[in-house]
């Protein structure tokens, strides 16, 4: 008897992100970047309006136009899913949810004058969430060492040597962010 194939929805959480990245991606591309730097983008903005409170988690879902996209949801959607089934779908919000909150707040906080908005602190937050997965208790995997050492030594390095348009910083925080949780989850 032959198997039929079925397509499934098998990581809510990470295709539901990169899908609300992509839509907000096109609406920016759409908007000449208008609804993006409204709505999507971070930036040292009045602690009077609400919209800054609420940019502090909604950048994560802005990009900067296709490439930028692109580069992020290949990575969300690698590590995403191997991450839901290992740690569940809530813990994986939370996990998005917070690199999203520290990012914005060391942005709005510490460069008064950039703007900041992508997925990449997610991203970054990911990979070393996903270093954790041999985790056992009392035991620091290399993998981890070296995913560390290769991933946060190029953000450093790159913040230092090389002028881009690109946040360092929310890599780098988001590493932190993603090896905390990822220490927590599987420290039990």
């Amino acid at each position: 008897m032959k198997k039929k194939w079925v397509i499934t929805f098998n990581a809510p959480v990470t295709l539901t992100f990169v899908f609300l990245c992509f839509v907000v991606t096109l609406l920016g591309v759409l908007s000449g970047g208008g609804i993006t730097q409204k709505y999507f983008m971070t930036y040292h903005s009045s602690l009077k309006s609400p919209l800054t409170y609420l940019r502090f988690f909604t950048h994560v879902l802005g990009h900067g136009g296709w490439e930028h996209f692109i580069a992020n949801a290949s990575y969300l959607l690698l590590l995403g899913p191997v991450l839901e089934e290992k740690h569940s779908s809530g813990k994986i919000v939370g996990t998005i949810l917070i690199t999203a909150l520290v990012t914005g707040l060391a942005n709005w906080f510490l460069f008064p004058s950039v703007a900041l908005c992508g997925a990449s602190g997610v991203v970054f937050a990911f990979i070393l969430l996903t270093s954790f997965t041999g985790f056992k208790n009392g035991e620091i995997p290399i993998s981890f060492i070296l995913v560390a050492l290769i991933f946060i030594g190029q953000q450093v390095y790159e913040g230092i040597a090389v002028r881009d348009n690109i946040s360092n910083m929310s890599h780098i925080l988001g590493g932190v962010v993603g090896s905390v949780i990822g220490y927590r989850l599987n420290k039990k």
